[in-house]
């Protein structure tokens, strides 16, 4: 394949597969581990229909008559501009399935004063929405950070959303945005005064395993890991052994990237197994929160990643190459294991399935340095809140959004396969202003596919599980088609990701990052510089530097603002017991 068909490859394989990662990744079902459908649990009176007068919106599916018009702001990845919009006909941003059932059902017309588009818009959008905060020249839905958040409840210019949320959120949005706990709700309070709805992200989706290629563990006669020794063993034999069969030592036992944390190629995961939890608040014996990444563990696991370089089983040049760079490495046969979240199957590891009919990979749980069950870190991971401009005329819409993205989706009117995830679009739902989801949804979807599997009959299934199901069965037809859907049966299949999962849930294996509240004023000001100091630094000893660097890291990061931040996490600890 040369350099510009290996290109284009690329490409269209990262805008397919981000497509379906953004797919699993707001998916999550139900709360606390039952298998209700919350279609059957939560009416949401959604055919009330209700025609009211702008004075008195009284229901949460309530009609403005006449109509009325929010504006707010969005970003627009490639993934939606392509795979949605590009195939959808006669549906643009601005006029879509989204925009007209709000507009039909609620009277609610939505006017985007800008959009900021491309594949890798994340930090334009920041600088434009920070631009856009500076001015004050809002629009009336303000989609936000928690440091925007909190600089804008600082500075009065956002509504107390306390007694709209509770007198217009409809029972299963209730539900919904309280099956991650209070903890979103936390996040977004200030002052006893809830200043935004909490766009609710999974924790549990933040859940890492190991990713091996198994046709390698079979070739080398090595067993799957049971503690770290052993992944230790199988990343040595990757290296040393010739998996690949070319006669040349040019392969990798472990993959990761610059970023160094993350759904992909992060080693979050591999600490773990050392009892290291970098970059989330743990409580310690005396029931004091610390931080993290300046634990001893920390140290011990970097050592070990030291070694591994040394070795040759950890490419010398990964500080330099990005999440896509390494994935071309596992594209091409190079690397046999790395450390991620369930949807790993359809990027990057779909990749090395496309080059290679023979490569075959699996999700396997993480393992620890004893053989203990190990702890299962999650970062907090409800990171974006939808504020409302202080004086907006109806402040409550955002909520009626919410309201109907739901009961859309998930209530007793859902239409799945028009408003969420149909057959030509699956990303649709993103085309909304608002993208609420269960928590739970995927593990859910699972545990009906896996009901319906073991009882041989998947005609019970709907929704999400039954197009799921869908994608496993074409994909054991064996046929192209199928092939093309080979991640999804490594998630939702009888040895996917998401059973394991399953285990981990049922476990109790979790260990929740303790703080979730409102950025702290030391951390407003130094989190950024401390997460850059802390990265570098991790990326110089792996790669060679003395590991008592680490021990100087630890010094500088309390010296440099450290301590006064846990000092005041520490405050907003004791006060939220």
């Amino acid at each position: 394949m040369n350099g510009k068909k290996r290109q284009k490859y690329y490409a269209k394989g990262m805008t397919v597969a981000l497509a379906t990662v953004m797919l699993l990744s707001a998916c999550s079902a139900n709360n606390g581990g039952n298998n209700n459908d919350p279609a059957d649990t939560n009416s949401s009176n959604a055919n009330n229909g209700a025609v009211v007068g702008n004075d008195t919106v009284a229901e949460p599916l309530g009609k403005y008559d006449p109509p009325i018009e929010v504006t707010t702001v969005r970003s627009l990845s490639d993934v939606v501009e392509n795979n949605v919009l590009g195939v959808l006909k006669d549906e643009t941003l601005e006029d879509n399935r989204w925009s007209r059932v709000y507009e039909e059902q609620l009277g609610i017309k939505i006017k985007y004063n800008w959009v900021v588009k491309g594949s890798d818009n994340s930090d334009q959008y920041l600088q434009k929405m920070n631009v856009t905060l500076a001015s004050g020249d809002l629009p009336d839905i303000i989609p936000v950070n928690a440091i925007q958040l909190k600089q804008l409840a600082d500075s009065d210019q956002i509504e107390d959303m306390t007694e709209l949320y509770e007198k217009y959120a409809s029972p299963l949005t209730k539900d919904i945005l309280s099956q991650e706990g209070k903890s979103p709700f936390d996040a977004a309070t200030f002052d006893g005064k809830l200043m935004a709805i909490p766009q609710v992200d999974p924790s549990i989706e933040r859940s890492m395993f190991i990713w091996i290629r198994t046709d390698w563990l079979d070739k080398l006669g090595l067993q799957p890991p049971k503690t770290m020794a052993d992944v230790l063993k199988i990343s040595k034999a990757f290296t040393e052994n010739d998996p690949d069969g070319n006669g040349q030592k040019d392969t990798y036992g472990i993959g990761m990237s610059k970023g160094l944390w993350g759904g992909a190629m992060g080693l979050e995961g591999f600490m773990a197994g050392y009892k290291a939890y970098p970059n989330i608040w743990v409580e310690n014996e005396s029931g004091q929160l610390e931080f993290g990444s300046i634990q001893p563990e920390v140290k011990k696991a970097l050592q070990v990643m030291q070694d591994m370089v040394k070795q040759g089983q950890i490419d010398k040049e990964f500080g330099t190459k990005d999440g896509g760079k390494v994935a071309e490495q596992i594209a091409s046969g190079k690397i046999g294991l790395e450390y991620g979240e369930q949807w790993n199957s359809i990027w990057p590891l779909q990749l090395s399935k496309d080059n290679d009919k023979n490569a075959q990979w699996k999700a396997f749980p993480i393992v620890s340095e004893n053989g203990e069950t190990p702890k299962v870190p999650q970062k907090f991971s409800t990171t974006k809140f939808i504020a409302v401009r202080k004086g907006a005329e109806h402040p409550e819409a955002v909520i009626k959004l919410f309201n109907m993205h739901l009961e859309k989706n998930w209530g007793s009117t859902a239409e799945f396969d028009k408003y969420y995830a149909p057959k030509d679009a699956e990303s649709v739902w993103q085309l909304s202003p608002v993208t609420p989801a269960p928590p739970k949804k995927n593990l859910e979807a699972f545990r009906q596919i896996d009901a319906a599997r073991k009882a041989g009959d998947m005609s019970t299934l709907k929704g999400e599980a039954k197009t799921i199901q869908e994608k496993i069965e074409l994909y054991n037809t064996g046929s192209e088609e199928g092939f093309a859907v080979w991640g999804w049966e490594r998630i939702y299949g009888p040895e996917g990701s998401m059973g394991i999962t399953d285990q981990y849930d049922k476990n109790n294996q979790f260990l929740l990052d303790k703080f979730v509240g409102a950025p702290t004023p030391t951390m407003v000001e130094r989190k950024t510089t401390l997460e850059k100091m802390q990265n570098e630094v991790f990326i110089k000893i792996i790669l060679g530097q003395p590991i008592e660097e680490f021990d100087k890291f630890v010094a500088d990061w309390k010296k440099l603002g450290g301590d006064q931040i846990t000092q005041e996490v520490n405050e907003w600890y004791a006060s939220n017991k």
